[in-house]
């Protein structure tokens, strides 16, 4: 039943999208060009060529949202994702009509009614989907559209699953039984995996969920097998769950799959361009503001105590490689500062270095290390060579994080896991980072970062000795 109202849903989706680009179009050209600048006889007027137009486009506009699956069944998708790729399907077709524009020497078009008519399109897409989200949310909350899920599995990942669903109330998905070898507490038991073939005959159940632990893995081939004669749908929680990223990619060599557990999008040449030309310009604007402020504390380092005024230190960065990082220097010379951290008590800091270390302004030199190439603006923090093979044998996926470049500031840094904390903690957050990131997601670490996350637990040392915890 699901399966029919979902293919109804789409087609009256795909109509209705139709219909509200066609109508942000003739708002944006009425507005623009009787509103604005009451310039009627612009080509881009209303009139019967540019209707035509204008719902050719829509038409195109609702194709390229169908390559990217925006009119699949997407209950299990965030509403960031669709905004996500509204607002590719509505950049790429701009960028294509602008093109047919010059080639067919329609310079006269309005670009009024363009931009006009991109704002609208965007707000009215947009718009119906925010809302349809919370339509649903709460039809579902309350027992309509729910969609029917049999279990296939009666061990911790199939508890596991039902768990998660319950969390999500509103994806809408009900759990109609657990078919597996035994039963385990107060689930709803159907049977075992030979009455699998006769529940999957019931044409109210939308989808089976296959979430065998190790001792079921054998049958899965009959399980499967038998999903398909149905007709049913069948997702697979493999029983490695528990190692897979939110991410993988699945690749094909012959008759071979291949599951990438560690692909990132920095993988991707196009995000990696992006991530790095923000970096090259943020960074080289942030030296030139900020250079008024490096000069004074370059001059406070200098008087504070004997020594260079900036710190170099080795540490180990994208792809394992080491680099030397740069810091104003915070503390006296001394012979520790390669094997051991800082603490909040340290007396090697000095007064003036307590105070710039307590606002993370010893960190400023290290936008040369982004200038280049060395580290990134966002990302998990480098550490000492001596660290990384004490950290690599003792916590669980500390050398993934060398997949990516390291950051003057980052996820766990910002959500206040730094300097003396919990490392497993530090990894945790650094991994999430990796496997979630988007540009969006950078500038976010980075507002938290200016408002904040520059201010950090260590004690300022009055007297240029040790700082005492009260």
């Amino acid at each position: 039943m699901i399966r029919k109202n979902q293919h109804l849903l789409n087609i009256i989706n795909v109509c209705i999208d139709t219909f509200l680009v066609v109508v942000a179009y003739a708002l944006a050209s009425w507005f623009w060009l009787e509103v604005v600048v009451h310039k009627s006889t612009n080509m881009a007027a209303l009139q019967g060529k540019t209707l035509l137009l204008a719902f050719l486009y829509a038409l195109s506009f609702v194709l390229l949202l169908s390559v990217f699956g925006f009119y699949n069944s997407t209950r299990t998708r965030k509403l960031r994702w669709k905004v996500t790729v509204i607002f590719s399907a509505t950049v790429i077709s701009t960028m294509v009509a602008t093109t047919l524009f010059y080639l067919f020497r329609l310079e006269d078009f309005s670009r009024g009614v363009l931009f006009s008519f991109v704002a609208l399109e965007l707000a009215f897409i947009i718009g119906k989907y925010t809302l349809m989200r919370l339509l649903f949310n709460r039809m579902r909350a309350r027992g309509v559209n729910l969609k029917h899920v049999l279990i296939i599995g009666t061990g911790r990942l199939a508890v596991q699953y039902a768990e998660d669903l319950a969390n999500e109330s509103t994806l809408g998905m009900k759990v109609r039984g657990f078919v597996g070898s035994s039963q385990q507490g107060a689930m709803p038991y159907l049977g075992g995996f030979d009455s699998l073939d006769e529940l999957l005959k019931d044409t109210t159940i939308d989808e089976a969920v296959i979430a065998l632990d190790m001792d079921d893995i054998p049958s899965i081939r009959d399980i499967i097998m038998t999903c398909d004669k149905n007709g049913v749908r069948y997702f697979v929680v493999p029983f490695y769950n528990d190692l897979i990223p939110g991410h993988p990619v699945i690749e094909t060599i012959g008759r071979s799959k291949l599951i990438n557990m560690r692909a990132n999008k920095l993988e991707n040449i196009g995000f990696a361009a992006i991530k790095r030309a923000f970096d090259i310009v943020a960074s080289g604007l942030g030296l030139l503001v900020l250079s008024p402020l490096m000069a004074a504390i370059a001059i406070g380092v200098k008087l504070s105590s004997p020594g260079p005024i900036l710190f170099r230190q080795t540490r180990v960065g994208f792809r394992k490689k080491e680099f030397q990082m740069l810091k104003f220097r915070s503390m006296r010379v001394n012979s520790e500062q390669d094997t051991a951290w800082s603490t909040n008590a340290d007396n090697r800091k000095t007064k003036f270095g307590s105070i710039i270390r307590k606002c993370s302004l010893d960190e400023l030199p290290q936008l040369i290390n982004v200038l280049k190439g060395d580290m990134s603006l966002v990302g998990p923090r480098p550490e000492l060579p001596h660290f990384v093979e004490q950290f690599r044998e003792t916590v669980p996926l500390y050398m993934v994080k060398h997949q990516v470049r390291p950051g003057i500031t980052g996820w766990a840094q910002v959500n206040g896991y730094r300097g003396d904390t919990s490392i497993e903690k530090r990894i945790e957050m650094d991994l999430w980072y990796i496997d979630q990131w988007s540009i969006g997601l950078d500038l976010k670490i980075l507002l938290m970062t200016v408002f904040g996350g520059m201010m950090n637990q260590e004690k300022i040392n009055k007297d240029g000795k040790a700082g005492k915890k009260q």
